[in-house]
């Protein structure tokens, strides 16, 4: 799952054909580690993302918009001075290395024509981007290396830049098949055929090596010394030949609607049970592979606090609830202390103090041949009989207090942790900040604020922004994504004669379908349950059971938890929820 040399390749050949020669409106950085480049063209506007991270490092046009931090970084402020009004003039990769320069043309402080390099290094955790001079003199670099971290290169602002090290392997654009043969006859015949090309050549990612040893030899495991010579030399420069020369393919393998794995060329080693799915261009396509996968780790980063709160109390209502129940089940023995007490209290007479155990006749365990049972109780000898009854009364009296409070305790645990269950839900649904800073003030109110560092409400909470989606009917459906926006659109925005969704016995969204008096057929229905089906813990189920009805029979329980609510009278119905189905209707 490498963005390697050759998917580079496919990205700076759409950059060249679309962007070269375009001027740079606006410089953003949405995240620490990552740039995007507003340009506009003759073709049109274009926008440029360039991740340095360690987790997904790319470089491609991207159409989604991301929300912005109030104040820009300090590298964000510098390539805005420098690069805001900037020409694109070049764009070359050094070598067959993944290392992208953007070379741009521009006026300098006193106003005379100078250029400016923008340079991507796209390798795993060692990811960088550099801005630097025309004399390649580093500006600023986002991650600097110094020499506690690397006594090969030192990447600071005030030195000349330097390409990274050479790795010691074959440079692929320059072989040819004579040299091809020899590295091959060198390589061991028991070695794996991919295994081989990832480790002998240079840039080419894993699923890449395995395509061309699958269209040499039928298989992907295949040892190298079982592959025939000329199958394997015409595999593996079908693919690089296609790199020389341009011709891409950039495609992308789906396991169901999950995504596995993307290439520049077709990855047609996958089984029958997986899709491949070719892209017009490597930006649609690592759009489409990175989108779930970066608004995931981006909730993950500003929402640990969050997430960490909510794992300690999920943690301690559970512990606390096994605790309870423990102590529940042992006040069934309450009854045991009362024939106890009775029957000490039957026969005080043949009871004394000083005694430490008593067999007594239970007249209450009577048995078919006619006698009674007995019942071995237990004693203080320093008490009296009379005394001792009292214990055991006492001990039946606690117990039924104490069954009637853990009843209640274990009640509220198990609500507080449907609710915690919902907090949980709600966060894998947000999608930006405002989502979060609503998630963060609903636990605030319900307690959780001295959980949070340095947090404080806001004093005004600005209003909640919902889902909204169409159906094919044309009924707006708005859907709640955590429980400050379900109570926004229950309570506020439906009227009370709109319908109300909601997955039955799980934590999700509330969905409400604005019908304005009207009454939809049955498809708009089967269209808003599926809504409220994805925004729900049963988003990947099947056969999911969905409460609907009309919103002037849904409540909310004095007292109750944000989102929670009552209702009594409503139908249901079963749906599968399908993700491109759902976000299709999805308004924009």
């Amino acid at each position: 799952m490498a963005f390697d040399a050759g998917m580079l390749a496919c990205v700076i050949a759409e950059i060249r054909e679309k962007s070269l020669g375009a001027r740079v409106e606006k410089v953003f950085q949405p995240e620490r580690d990552e740039i995007v480049l507003q340009m506009r063209s003759l073709e049109g506007g274009k926008r440029l993302l360039i991740n340095a991270g360690s987790n997904n490092p790319r470089i491609c046009f991207t159409t989604e918009q991301k929300e912005n931090p109030m104040t820009p970084p300090m590298l964000c402020m510098l390539l805005r001075k420098h690069l805001q009004g900037a020409r694109l003039s070049d764009v070359r990769q050094e070598g067959f290395e993944r290392v992208v320069t953007l070379e741009f043309e521009t006026r300098d402080e006193m106003g005379f024509d100078c250029k400016r390099y923008l340079i991507a290094e796209v390798m795993g955790k060692y990811s960088n981007l550099i801005f630097t001079n025309e004399d390649k003199k580093i500006v600023s670099v986002l991650h600097t290396v110094d020499f506690s971290t690397s006594s090969l290169r030192q990447v600071l602002p005030g030195m000349t830049y330097e390409l990274p090290p050479k790795q010691d392997k074959q440079n692929p654009m320059e072989a040819d098949g004579a040299h091809f043969l020899s590295l091959m006859i060198a390589g061991g015949a028991e070695r794996p055929c991919d295994k081989w090309i990832a480790s002998t050549f240079l840039g080419i990612s894993s699923a890449v090596a395995r395509e061309i040893a699958y269209r040499a030899s039928g298989a992907t495991d295949t040892p190298l010394g079982a592959c025939r010579p000329e199958k394997l030399n015409s595999a593996f420069f079908e693919v690089i030949d296609g790199i020389k020369n341009g011709n891409f393919s950039p495609s992308m393998v789906l396991d169901g609607e999950k995504p596995v794995e993307y290439a520049f060329c077709a990855l047609t080693h996958y089984g029958a049970g997986f899709v491949l799915r070719p892209y017009e261009s490597a930006g649609l396509l690592l759009d489409d592979f990175f989108h779930t996968r970066d608004r995931e780790q981006h909730i993950r980063q500003r929402a640990a606090d969050v997430l960490r709160i909510l794992t300690n109390a999920d943690a301690r209502i559970r512990r606390k609830l096994e605790l309870q129940r423990s102590e529940l089940a042992d006040c069934d023995k309450g009854e045991e202390y009362k024939v106890c007490a009775d029957l000490i209290t039957a026969n005080l007479y043949q009871l004394s103090r000083g005694m430490t155990r008593a067999e007594l006749v239970n007249y209450e365990d009577y048995r078919e041949d006619g006698s009674f049972g007995t019942c071995t109780i237990e004693l203080d000898g320093r008490l009296s009989p009379s005394a001792n009854a009292q214990v055991y009364y006492k001990k039946y009296n606690k117990s039924k207090t104490a069954r009637v409070e853990l009843t209640r305790q274990i009640a509220l645990g198990e609500t507080e942790l449907k609710y915690i269950d919902s907090v949980f839900d709600a966060l894998t649904h947000a999608e930006t900040a405002a989502d979060l800073a609503e998630i963060r003030d609903e636990l605030y109110r319900s307690g959780y604020a001295s959980r949070m560092k340095n947090y404080a409400a806001s004093r005004k909470p600005s209003t909640p922004v919902v889902a909204e989606f169409r159906t094919s009917g044309g009924y707006r459906v708005l859907c709640g994504k955590n429980n400050v926006q379900n109570e926004y659109i229950t309570h506020k925005l439906a009227g009370k004669n709109d319908y109300w969704f909601h997955v039955k016995n799980l934590p999700g969204s509330h969905a409400v379908m604005i019908c304005n008096g009207e009454e939809p057929d049955a498809e708009n229905f089967t269209e808003a349950a599926e809504i409220a089906a994805y925004f729900s813990k049963g988003a990947d189920g099947q056969n999911v059971e969905v409460d609907y009805t009309f919103v002037r029979h849904v409540k909310k329980p004095t007292g109750g938890k944000p989102g929670l609510v009552i209702y009594h009278t409503n139908w249901s119905c079963i749906v599968t929820p399908d993700e491109s189905r759902v976000l299709a209707r999805r308004v924009k």
